[in-house]
């Protein structure tokens, strides 16, 4: 069976497990480095401008959409409560 490649077509690096008694600094994670809050502030920004928002007829359809999956739902839930009842109540009566 093959494995799942990744978008770029190689096959992602799998690690290897640690031998007892090896030095593990190699895999030791690099320090983090601070962002400054100008520089934070800015890449906000960068990133507030690549948001896409709807349309007003997406969010329209989208809204409509919701709206009846609801609905659908609703009268689902409805019949199938309806129907647990009745075979409940049935079930009952039977001993009686």
């Amino acid at each position: 069976m093959a494995k799942a490649k990744t978008p770029s077509g190689r096959r992602p690096q799998t690690a290897q497990p640690a031998i007892a008694g090896s030095a593990v600094a190699a895999d030791a994670p690099a320090p983090k480095k601070r962002t400054s809050i100008p520089q934070f502030a800015s890449q906000v920004r960068a990133e507030g401008r690549k948001i896409v928002w709807p349309s007003r007829k997406e969010t329209w359809i989208t809204s409509v959409m919701v709206f009846l999956m609801v609905l659908i739902a609703t009268v689902f839930f409805a019949i199938v409560d309806f129907g647990l009842t009745r075979l409940s109540q049935f079930v009952l009566a039977l001993g009686q």
